[in-house]
């Protein structure tokens, strides 16, 4: 009788199976089976990223057009964060501030450390790039922007996240575009709004998400409509454009990736690798 060894002499090739080789067959073991609610839940982080590049480069648009005044955008922008401070902590009770034992003190001197020093190195953001033509300015903005998005931790356990990078690229960005403003002020209040947009706007989203997780859907919905809305301003086709990616990212895609789910057919057996489970530690004395 065959057995599946090869350290003993059998009267069969070495690459012999019998019909039991395929009774230990197993298909798609590890397979998730996801809820279409749940893929159009998690799709939100996807597009709230998006709406933020949007509303970023729409801000831009409109100070380098004279329409958005920098004291305008400065004073909103202040507003918001300061909503955002108190809503951050309140979201949670401030279990999260007191685990980190960072004090609101702390925060104030960060933030005041951040203004004065991009304040003052506002004037050589303005004039950082004027060697470099404009068109050239603009395909690195959007380059960055493009692996800001790419590199942006939205909840995957992989390889190609980082937040670092992806931050980084943004800011990069932000400096590019700043620099094409007509005042130092302009790029002053440039920087800083990418900064509250790209950092702490996506702090408070994953707050929201995994506290009150009604809120963050009501938050994505209303944050994309006022893409969307300022986006028309600017062009109605470009409006129509963004409103089909955001929806074909949250409604078409989760559907596309359950009705795959279905054509999965992985299979499982003896002809896996071996997994050692035995406890080696013994040998290693």
């Amino acid at each position: 009788r065959w057995q599946k060894v090869l350290y003993e002499r059998q009267p069969f090739p070495d690459n012999y199976v019998d019909q039991r080789f395929l009774e230990e067959l197993r298909k798609n073991v590890h397979a998730r089976q996801y809820r279409y609610q749940a893929v159009v839940f998690q799709s939100g982080a996807v597009v709230q990223q998006l709406c933020s590049v949007c509303v970023f480069v729409l801000t831009w648009w409109y100070m380098d057009a004279g329409m958005l005044s920098p004291q305008g955008l400065f004073g909103a922008a202040l507003v918001s964060s300061l909503l955002g401070y108190v809503l951050f902590d309140a979201v949670d009770g401030g279990a999260g501030r007191w685990a980190s034992g960072r004090t609101r003190w702390a925060d104030l001197k960060s933030t005041l450390v951040f203004t004065a020093f991009t304040y003052g190195f506002s004037p050589v953001l303005k004039t950082l790039t004027e060697s470099i033509s404009t068109d050239t300015i603009y395909a690195m903005s959007a380059l960055m922007l493009l692996g800001h998005l790419i590199f942006f931790d939205y909840g995957a356990n992989a390889a190609i996240v980082s937040s670092t990078l992806s931050l980084n690229m943004a800011i990069f960005a932000s400096v590019c575009l700043a620099s094409r403003l007509p005042r130092s002020l302009h790029a002053f209040v440039m920087v800083t709004f990418a900064m509250q947009i790209f950092a702490l706007w996506p702090m408070l989203q994953k707050k929201l998400k995994a506290r009150t997780p009604r809120c963050y859907v009501g938050v994505t919905v209303l944050f994309a409509l006022a893409a969307l809305a300022g986006l028309a301003t600017v062009s109605s086709v470009g409006a129509v454009l963004f409103a089909s990616l955001l929806l074909a990212i949250s409604c078409l895609c989760p559907y596309c990736l359950i009705r795959l789910q279905l054509l999965k057919d992985n299979i499982h057996g003896p002809w896996d690798e071996a997994e050692i489970k035995e406890d080696l530690s013994r040998f290693l004395m």
